[in-house]
């Protein structure tokens, strides 16, 4: 663990929030909000040549982790990479084609390839632990860090379906027929996907990420049974091995986010998570009662595509939100309805979104916080 981890931060509220802790004011920070909705990330992009060569460069990706927190008042920073290191570091051979999004040379659509298939080598994953700690440097200032840094991994099942499929799709077509012909070969690929994302978390970690994410993209294309055994386990399994370290269980909170992922709230309830994300076709309210007095936060969750809309609504859309985060009842005195929240979108920022629009969304989270508390 690094000497400074513990080092004196400047805003800790996303942590006290994660921690279900009493905060003045409503932390927000946002999935992909270093991006190409950003002129300076463009910038930056263009730089490094590709968005490959951008992700592996560690003094590029500090760069583009701190410029949301130049421009816009937010509550941490997330690590800038891509969720497909992992497989890329597996032999996968990822590429990025434009306008085309992720691309695998060798997807695994034999079972030779599945047999053959390896932890994921952590030392081909070097530049995103040498870019977690120039991160953790850079965000230093006057002698604190300005707001906490958080890791991120894929989760098991959505690492597996973009392995499977070799690319995005809207239906993974050869990921649900391995699944429902040779369930016993996705079980192999899951299982060394968990050993993969539980050691590039703690690696993370080690390197200085002060809270970690599953991103759970794809979760909610499974039925109820599929979800359960498929993709919320072995998520659990990567936080239960976690926890084996007794600092990270007791300092190092974990999200857990499933877009889709609302019918299976009780159930993500007991994975181990801190907190977790919602997507934005679920109720704060109705989340807020079926968790009922348990200690666990929700991140989330305005609709990404709101921002591409009119300011009136971004602001009606927020006032709406914590209106209904505000009828729920606090887990106990001392606590505020809204505390145990972060706010975020229901997933990320879309590459057309005004830049003036994230401003007039963070200025409308921060008007509604405060004038909730103060009530």
């Amino acid at each position: 663990m690094p000497a400074n981890l513990d080092s004196e931060i400047t805003n800790d509220r996303f942590l006290k929030a994660c921690r279900y802790e009493s905060v003045d004011s409503t932390p927000i920070w946002l999935m992909r909000q270093a991006g190409r909705y950003l002129p300076e990330y463009n910038k930056t992009r263009a730089k490094a040549g590709s968005f490959l060569q951008l992700a592996k460069n560690p003094r590029y990706c500090s760069e583009v982790t701190l410029q949301p927190l130049d421009r816009y008042d937010l509550d941490a920073a997330i690590l800038f990479s891509d969720i497909l290191t992992i497989p890329d570091a597996m032999g996968l051979g990822l590429s990025f084609e434009q306008g085309e999004g992720p691309r695998f040379e060798f997807p695994l659509q034999s079972e030779k390839r599945i047999q053959d298939l390896r932890v994921a080598d952590m030392d081909q994953l070097r530049y995103v632990f040498d870019a977690v700690a120039e991160i953790r440097k850079d965000l230093m200032q006057n002698g604190k860090q300005r707001v906490p840094l958080i890791g991120f991994s894929g989760s098991p099942w959505t690492l597996a379906c973009y392995m499977v499929e070799g690319s995005g799709s809207k239906e993974f077509q050869h990921t649900k027929t391995l699944l429902y012909t040779r369930p016993d070969l996705m079980r192999h690929i899951l299982d060394i996907n968990i050993q993969s994302v539980t050691e590039y978390l703690k690696l993370q970690i080690e390197s200085g990420a002060q809270a970690v994410m599953l991103f759970d993209t794809w979760g909610g294309l499974l039925s109820h049974s599929d979800y359960l055994e498929y993709s919320l386990s072995p998520m659990k399994e990567v936080i239960r091995r976690l926890h084996e370290d007794r600092n990270i269980k007791e300092n190092i909170p974990i999200l857990l986010f499933s877009k889709g992922g609302g019918l299976w709230l009780k159930e993500m309830a007991k994975s181990g998570a801190n907190v977790l994300g919602m997507d934005w076709t679920q109720s704060l309210l109705q989340a807020r009662e079926t968790l009922g007095g348990q200690r666990v936060s929700l991140q989330g969750n305005i609709d990404p595509q709101i921002l591409l809309g009119d300011q009136k609504i971004i602001k009606t859309k927020v006032a709406e939100m914590f209106n209904e985060l505000a009828l729920t009842n606090a887990i106990n005195s001392g606590l505020s309805s809204l505390d145990g929240h972060i706010f975020n979108l229901g997933h990320g920022i879309s590459q057309f979104t005004p830049p003036e629009n994230v401003q007039v969304l963070i200025e409308a989270v921060r008007t509604e916080s405060n004038r909730h508390r103060q009530k």
